[in-house]
């Protein structure tokens, strides 16, 4: 079976037993959504508009029926007044390989369509429930990130 169709497996049941409080999260995220505006990249956009850039890295650890799990998620955001275009990936590196670094975590990428991103985006909503209802049923530490575009 190909990672995406396991993750399509397994993260509905990782959600629900995130709810019944079967699983301890060791999760760590870090954003430049909130650093000053001022220290954010610009980019130019096919338009020939400048676009500011955020990005948001999650790691998401645990033990998940027996076996160690971990995922890493990014999600690259340009921004222009209301206007927002994401960029999505997701990585299943081994457990020795944690660092928030797109170059390091490449080889472990695995495809993600619309459905796995929202399979994602239900199991961080039931981490921040978690993390809100039961603070000590898991470990939750967002740290800033300085961004720096690389022109190469």
């Amino acid at each position: 079976m190909s990672k995406e169709k396991e993750l399509l497996h397994k993260l509905p049941e990782m959600v629900k037993d995130t709810k019944s409080g079967k699983i301890y999260w060791d999760v760590e995220c870090q954003t430049t959504e909130y650093n000053p505006q001022d220290q954010k990249p610009m980019v130019e956009g096919e338009d020939g508009e400048f676009w500011s850039v955020d990005e948001c890295f999650v790691s998401y650890h645990c033990e998940f029926r027996g076996t160690e799990f971990l995922m890493i998620t990014y999600e690259m955001i340009h921004s222009k007044g209301e206007k927002k275009e994401t960029t999505n990936l997701v990585f299943l590196p081994p457990l020795g390989i944690r660092f928030f670094d797109i170059h390091s975590l490449l080889p472990y990428a695995v495809k993600a369509d619309q459905i796995l991103t929202y399979n994602i985006h239900m199991l961080w909503l039931s981490i921040l429930e978690l993390q809100r209802t039961n603070p000590d049923a898991l470990h939750f530490d967002v740290n800033e990130r300085l961004l720096t575009i690389d022109e190469n």
